[in-house]
């Protein structure tokens, strides 16, 4: 199954942020910490021109560490371009991400010359937390449903930095269909684009390469060995996951898994590594 999602309202934020950036004096990208490249707009390296901009790895708490620092030290490798790995949740993401704002654009900030930054993200990534986070209140709707955000607000934090906060945006096409799998198993896509037991059946064959002991762990296998729908009815069956005659609910199980993955119940993971480096696996 071939998995694309635009809903209508992203051709218009498209729209209205090549508007906004004319104004703005930073971009900040919120970005899955565990899907760093995939959750990343390529839309945005367009609208940015030579703006300072900050890829924000929200979520880290749920990301691989060692990958996560690798990502860091890829994305710094761009001139004018920051990393900063946090969790929007912790009221102390608010501050770091203010400062390390200042630090890159210095002149303003100032009476009379805020600070213009607007606030980008796919849907689903954490932006609006991040958002709240900032203000300290709330001030954008939160959900674990994408496309929460479909309208743009400004907010004055009253400490001379201004924020743009804009609808969650992806791009038109999903042409990399391995990026579109793993933003559906993280919930960036509308559970209406794909199938639920492909993406699972993904997610698990993934999982068996890389954190198979994470998978022995949480579903008490004694191996991960054999084919990969086997392997996610047996998880069904461990799990309760069954109908009538003791015959296994594969759509429950394939929910079970997507759920226990996007939740951290299968530990801090990593479903990408920055190019030209491994990713971190279990041996």
């Amino acid at each position: 199954m071939q998995i694309g999602w635009y809903p209508g309202h992203m051709k218009k934020a498209r729209e209205l942020i090549e508007d906004l950036v004319k104004n703005i004096d930073l971009i900040v990208e919120i970005l899955d910490a565990r899907l760093p490249q995939s959750s990343a707009n390529p839309v945005l390296q367009e609208l940015r021109s030579r703006r300072p901009f900050i890829r924000v790895l929200n979520k880290e708490d749920l990301a691989d560490p060692a990958t996560t620092k690798a990502w860091k030290s890829y994305f710094e490798l761009e001139e004018g371009v920051k990393a900063l790995p946090l969790s929007a949740k912790n009221h102390s993401a608010g501050a770091s991400l203010q400062k390390l704002c200042r630090r890159m654009v210095p002149k303003r900030c100032k009476p009379g010359r805020p600070l213009r930054v607007m606030i980008v993200g796919i849907p689903n990534v954490g932006k609006s937390t991040m958002i709240n986070t900032l203000a300290g209140k709330k001030m954008a709707r939160v959900g674990d449903k994408p496309a929460i955000t479909t309208c743009h607000q400004q907010i004055d934090l009253r400490n001379g930095i201004l924020l743009s906060d804009t609808p969650g945006l992806l791009w038109p096409h999903l042409e990399d269909q391995q990026a579109a799998r793993r933003l559906a198993t993280s919930g960036a896509i509308s559970e209406n684009a794909y199938d639920q037991e492909e993406v699972a059946l993904f997610a698990l064959s993934w999982l068996v390469e890389t954190y198979p002991q994470r998978l022995k762990e949480r579903y008490k296998l004694e191996d991960v060995n054999g084919e990969t729908a086997d392997l996610l009815a047996k998880i069904g069956s461990k799990r309760g996951c069954l109908i009538a005659g003791g015959e296994v609910n594969i759509r429950r199980a394939s929910d079970l898994l997507l759920q226990d993955l996007r939740g951290g119940k299968l530990g801090r993971v990593s479903f990408e590594a920055p190019p030209e480096t491994s990713a971190a696996s279990e041996t």
